[in-house]
């Protein structure tokens, strides 16, 4: 996914690929374990994601782009 600034929240990430229709839906797949941010589960929804960061959940994987 290509953001346009330097960073993004994991939360707002999830949401922008379609993976939680909200941020209480994020907030549960950070909580639970199920998301993780370059190979390591992440529990923190504020997490800023900048250039080069890997985020999996359900088994799928985005790769975090700057425009």
């Amino acid at each position: 996914m290509i953001i346009t600034g330097e960073y993004i929240k994991l939360d707002s990430f999830l949401k922008a690929v379609n993976e939680a229709d909200s941020g209480g839906t994020a907030k549960l797949l950070i909580v639970e374990g199920l998301v993780l941010v370059n190979g390591e589960p992440e529990l923190r929804r504020g997490r800023k994601l900048r250039a080069g960061d890997m985020v999996t959940v359900s088994g799928r994987s985005y790769s975090v782009e700057v425009e």
